[in-house]
């Protein structure tokens, strides 16, 4: 049962993946991958929040929301392959710095969402 709800997160959550990197694209010709970055950091967020509300949303919901959706809405393999295509475009700073950045920006998202969540919880 777990992984048909982890299956239907992640249905949720890739094509929303999709739909933000092309809005965010659309809207930001830069060399920096804000698509990527806009959605590794928010899910971020999000991740922690779910995390934060394990113990009243319960295992399964979690498992949607949080392996699932989360899962699927971010992507590490396309920061990797962004940040490879920096570095070998000789990008080199462009590269380090949405690497650290992403890495930076990642972490304190999570961390705020598992606050904010944590903060509704009381």
């Amino acid at each position: 049962m777990t992984a048909l709800l982890v299956a239907l997160g992640a249905a949720a959550g890739a094509p929303l993946r999709y739909l933000v990197d092309s809005a965010v694209k659309a809207r930001t010709p830069s060399a920096w991958p804000w698509g990527t970055w806009v959605i590794n950091v928010s899910g971020s967020f999000l991740l922690g929040g779910v995390v934060a509300l394990t113990p009243l949303l319960g295992p399964g919901t979690a498992a949607l929301a949080g392996t699932g959706f989360c899962g699927a809405f971010t992507t590490y393999s396309t920061f990797g392959w962004e940040t490879l295509s920096l570095l070998e475009r000789g990008r080199i700073g462009l590269g380090a710095g949405y690497a650290a950045a992403s890495a930076v920006a990642g972490v304190g998202a999570a961390l705020a969402g598992h606050a904010v969540a944590g903060a509704l919880l009381g």
